[in-house]
């Protein structure tokens, strides 16, 4: 269909339009999320596919529709600097308003939300197009999408004590893989964030979070020496997101009942990676 019709749909207030079946609203709308012009893909699609996930338009079709964006973590996987991430980027925000709109109202069972979990894991994992802005495409922003959704998944009733724990682990390997840029769009804020959501729900002990903080810390720390790149590539985005996860603890709305002693720890931790830059003047 033609820009004009999208464009009516949402000066009606993006009510479900009667003259089209669903499934072929649906259909056009996820082809559009992979839409290289930010207009269609995050002016038109995902605004209408999220309110109508608030809604409930979709609450008989949640699974499938949440199935779908899943699938769509898939497409194009591997490549970089293609404009497949937006299908692959803007498939995660959609997945996450589905897990959202189970969190406010039971709707699937847990099996459904985990297996969800699981594939916007190893997606996340696997994503190798690391662009945050595209100058004339808008946002890709594959990484920190990942993340928003990793911080709506934290708060299903569906997750415990050990696949919050997983999630914070791949948290800590997305951090820790080789990259040849580093996250220069908010990635390690957003990161950040999903982190304390997962930490809020006050069951992750912190006798497993000090190991944690000590492997990113580890790579934070690490200097490439042996090829001619940036040696920063090798520890920059651990070290951001230290600082990142800092701030949260520092100033977060919300703190985990973790906060103060988890703090001490990052804090040890930022001053083992930055001892350099907090020594005395003349020393």
């Amino acid at each position: 269909m033609s820009g004009s019709y999208w464009r009516n749909v949402h000066a009606e207030g993006l009510a479900v339009p009667s003259d089209r079946p669903l499934h072929e609203l649906t259909a056009e709308l996820t082809r559009m999320l992979g839409d290289p012009d930010p207009a269609l893909r995050d002016g038109t699609a995902y605004p209408a596919l999220m309110t109508w996930i608030e809604r409930g338009v979709y609450d008989d079709l949640l699974a499938g529709l949440g199935d779908g964006m899943a699938a769509g973590l898939l497409v194009g996987i591997g490549e970089r600097d293609t404009d497949s991430v937006f299908r692959r980027s803007f498939s995660a925000l959609v997945l996450g308003e589905c897990i959202a709109r189970d969190n406010r109202r039971p709707l699937l069972p847990g099996g459904k939300i985990l297996e969800w979990g699981d594939r916007l894991t190893t997606w996340l994992l696997r994503e190798r197009d690391l662009r945050g802005f595209v100058p004339g495409k808008g946002w890709a922003h594959a990484v920190s999408h990942a993340a928003d959704t990793m911080a709506i998944l934290a708060h299903s009733p569906h997750l415990a004590t050990p696949e919050l724990t997983v999630l914070l682990d791949v948290i800590a390997d997305r951090l820790l893989l080789p990259v040849d840029r580093l996250f220069s769009s908010g990635e390690a804020d957003r990161l950040a964030f999903a982190t304390v959501a997962i930490l809020r729900r006050n069951v992750v002990p912190l006798r497993v979070l000090e190991p944690w903080i000590a492997r990113i810390a580890a790579a934070a720390g690490t200097r490439s020496t042996y090829d001619d790149r940036d040696p920063y590539l090798a520890g920059g985005n651990a070290e951001a997101f230290l600082r990142a996860l800092y701030l949260q603890l520092s100033l977060g709305a919300r703190p985990p009942q973790v906060r103060s002693d988890l703090l001490l720890v990052v804090v040890d931790a930022l001053k083992g990676t930055n001892h350099a830059y907090l020594v005395t003047t003349g020393e």
